[in-house]
């Protein structure tokens, strides 16, 4: 288990480009500076874009030791951010679904031939929409390990039904966008499967509470406890028999 966390100077972040059938995708790319062997960690986006906020987790998770790609899910669209809700809704609606989840396989390919990732300790996080990629892509992905969704779709129980690695499932308990009884079905559908899946709930947290760049929704209190069980989810899935190499 990482002892230290790391410094903005103990990092080195970048954007990335991989390619997916002749397209050029970019991504946010940041890892400890350290030579060794280190979990990875696909970061998937609100429907803002890939912000800084999103940059910003991306280095706090690198700062415990893990390498972290953040996928810019609109690099098809022209690397769009934005602040309007209507635009937001506009650029997420144009993704198809097939396409960017495919994209996501080729992030993890391309982090997983990075010489400082383990290819075989990869997770997934992501946040709003991210999340439901993240919730999709650990069903059908047989190269994750685990998940930690934040507040995304709930997928058919079909899908759940593949879903075959660890998942921790935060929601926000006055979220307005994802329903009370969509995440009962989840937690009805988890245990009917026998899959090794968590939910937390947080009282009184709305959507989107973890971002702090947001005031009118950031919930402090949700969003310190829900990074410690993300932290301690990742640590026991993914930092299990890793050795890290001495520099």
């Amino acid at each position: 288990m990482a002892t230290q966390i790391l410094t903005d100077d103990d990092l080195n972040s970048s954007m990335v480009e991989y390619p997916v059938e002749g397209t050029l995708l970019s991504a946010f790319l940041c890892r400890p500076k350290r030579a060794g062997r280190y979990p990875g960690l696909i970061l998937i986006q609100e429907w803002w874009g890939l912000n800084d906020h999103i940059k910003e987790i991306a280095q706090r998770l690198a700062k415990e030791h893990f390498v972290v790609l953040a996928p810019d899910l609109y690099s098809r669209l022209g690397h769009v951010v934005t602040q309007n809700g209507a635009e937001a809704a506009k650029l997420s609606n144009a993704l198809d679904p097939v396409k960017t989840l495919a994209d996501l396989t080729a992030a993890v390919r391309y982090l997983q031939r990075l010489p400082e990732a383990d290819p075989a300790k990869i997770g997934v996080i992501g946040f709003c929409i991210g999340g439901s990629f993240a919730l999709q892509l650990a069903c059908r992905s047989g190269e994750i390990r685990c998940v930690v969704p934040f507040y995304g779709e709930i997928p058919t129980n079909e899908e759940i039904e593949k879903l075959a690695v660890p998942m921790l499932y935060i929601y926000g308990e006055e979220d307005g966008w994802i329903r009370k009884e969509e995440v009962q079905r989840l937690k009805e559908t988890l245990k009917r499967f026998k899959k090794p899946g968590e939910v937390k709930t947080y009282a009184g947290a709305p959507h989107a509470f973890f971002n702090d760049s947001r005031r009118e929704v950031y919930n402090p209190k949700a969003a310190k406890d829900a990074w410690k069980r993300t932290l301690a989810f990742f640590e026991k899935h993914l930092r299990s028999s890793l050795k890290e190499e001495s520099p």
